[in-house]
């Protein structure tokens, strides 16, 4: 009796694209850091509107986090070290 096994296979771009959901770039809230340099930096250096940026500023500051970017790790770490010059206490989840 034989068993035929059917093998999945996937394109590099299905495999990105499930690792690019895993890593997330966290933003915690500080002591030392005005709402208008988070906002300047999200703005700067992650494209977001001043609306969003200030949304994601007044998160931060009310719950004491935000999830800011989702990616592959290779990305959220570029970013960390960008906003972590910048001042900014941010992590990588």
């Amino acid at each position: 009796m034989s068993v035929e096994v059917e093998q999945e296979t996937f394109t590099l771009e299905e495999i990105l694209a499930v690792a690019k959901e895993s890593n997330k770039l966290i933003l915690w809230n500080d002591d030392f850091n005005t709402f208008d340099h988070v906002i300047e930096c999200l703005i700067e250096y992650l494209q977001y509107t001043e609306m969003e940026a200030s949304r994601i500023a007044w998160t931060v500051h009310t719950k004491g986090k935000c999830i800011i970017l989702e990616g592959s790790l290779t990305e959220v770490e570029v970013y960390r070290k960008i906003l972590k010059a910048e001042g900014l206490t941010v992590s990588v989840e």
